[in-house]
């Protein structure tokens, strides 16, 4: 699978932004999908996941009821739909596929090159 994310930009606080992760190569919708996040000096985190059908997500503390990941099966596409977007929401964002389930850790097969989202103050 080939991952590749869009919609990254510089933003000012409290504005939304949303990012894609177009895939292409192997059978989208047999693959659940994380978004990760790793900014300047720290670990790469989890964001946000969706399984294979998108009936199912998972957020991270930091995100939840501000962000949103859906699925567009159809087009092999995921999107993080980003709200009331903070300055600590600076990161580069990446997104990932694996077989099946979501996983909050790492562990997935195939990563996007990432997008920068930059939000300033």
């Amino acid at each position: 699978v080939q991952l590749v994310e869009s919609g990254g930009g510089l933003v000012q606080a409290g504005v939304s932004l949303r990012l894609s992760c177009a895939a292409s190569g192997r059978t989208f919708s047999n693959y659940a999908v994380g978004w990760f996040r790793q900014a300047p000096g720290k670990e790469r985190e989890f964001v946000a996941g969706i399984n294979l059908s998108g009936d199912s997500t998972r957020y991270a503390d930091s995100v939840k009821g501000r962000f949103t990941i859906s699925r567009d099966n159809a087009k092999n596409t995921v999107y993080l739909q980003m709200s009331g977007l903070k300055p600590e929401d600076t990161a580069v964002y990446y997104c990932a596929a694996r077989r099946f389930m979501i996983a909050v850790t790492p562990q997935y097969d195939y990563w996007g090159q990432g997008t920068l989202v930059t939000v300033s103050s």
